[in-house]
């Protein structure tokens, strides 16, 4: 009996959390600009509460998520490719036609050029796209960002400030293969015995994510009031543009509409928690506002197009295609 009553509030925990997960992240920034006060200086906590979503996403992968890099080859590669071309370069543009202070702009290019993140996941489940595929893409695109990330970085944001490839690098390692490595061998100790642990998982990164937004909205608190309007069109412009392409590139390559709106969502949603936490650590606080506004702003977008896309069915499946 009591393990089941614990089973109960795990899922009462994970619907009140996750299901109005974009809800509370809205409220929590609503308080976080209008009290920053208590938040502020917490900036500290980002990097290692960032490595507890990371520990959770490696302590919730299993081998059938790398075996289908080898069995779908076509359509990782597209995911990926994607992924790491289209938003980076999207971010840099926009940051040029906007005129955008260098550390606006580099840390626009830094959400870009960040992987997916599992946020991703939990839309494509609700838009009834191909899960598989997406985690898969959130895992090979998380595994490639400590390369990914020096590279672009310096590639686009390189000519408006100076970016320490070396230590981007290193903090990436730390911040998401480490944490991730972890997980994986907590998951290969435990075996079976890790299924008491998983269910809270979702919970405790969607708890995190809103943590990390929070501080973020408190610490430039100042200047969203200032320059939040601008930032916030660039970054549902940005956004839209990575779903829209993500789609309609897949949907070139021959691929159904379930794989389509997975490849869509895992390309216009980024790791907006990793992207504030690099850019706090090696460029300030206001580098890392871009990154903060598009995670309150895409969890609405994916949330948005994950509705429709669920009421619209999967027109491929209905046709036999």
């Amino acid at each position: 009996m009591p393990a089941k009553i614990q089973l109960r509030h795990l899922r009462f925990l994970n619907v009140f959390v996750t299901n109005y997960f974009t809800f509370w992240i809205i409220i929590f920034s609503v308080f976080a600009l209008f009290e920053p006060a208590p938040l502020a200086p917490l900036t500290y906590l980002i990097i290692p509460v960032l490595g507890i979503i990371m520990f959770g996403m490696g302590a919730s992968l299993t081998a059938g998520e790398f075996k289908r890099v080898f069995n779908r080859p076509w359509e990782v590669g597209v995911g990926i490719a994607l992924q790491y071309l289209v938003m980076p370069f999207l971010g840099f543009a926009l940051a040029w036609v906007f005129g955008l202070e260098p550390l606006l702009a580099a840390g626009v290019v830094l959400v870009g050029s960040c992987p997916g993140g599992t946020a991703s996941n939990v839309m494509t489940y609700l838009a009834r796209g191909d899960l598989a595929l997406s985690v898969t893409l959130t895992s090979v695109s998380s595994l490639l960002a400590p390369l990914m990330i020096p590279l672009l970085m310096y590639l686009y944001a390189g000519q408006w400030i100076d970016v320490p490839v070396f230590k981007l690098f290193k903090s990436t390692v730390l911040i998401v293969l480490l944490p991730v490595a972890l997980g994986l061998g907590l998951r290969a100790i435990l075996r079976d015995r890790i299924k008491y642990i998983l269910p809270i998982l979702p919970s405790v990164s969607a708890i995190a994510i809103i943590f990390i937004v929070a501080v973020i909205v408190a610490a430039n608190a100042p200047a969203i009031t200032r320059i939040g309007a601008i930032i916030a069109l660039i970054v549902i412009i940005h956004n839209t543009l990575g779903l829209t392409i993500g789609y309609g590139a897949a949907r070139l390559a021959g691929m159904d509409a379930s794989k389509a709106r997975a490849i869509s969502i895992e390309v216009g949603m980024q790791n907006s928690g990793l992207a504030v936490a690099l850019a706090n650590t090696y460029f300030g606080a206001l580098a890392a506002l871009p990154g903060a506004i598009f995670s309150i702003w895409h969890n609405i977008s994916g949330s948005a197009i994950a509705w429709w896309w669920r009421r619209q069915g999967n027109p491929d499946a209905e046709s036999g295609r």
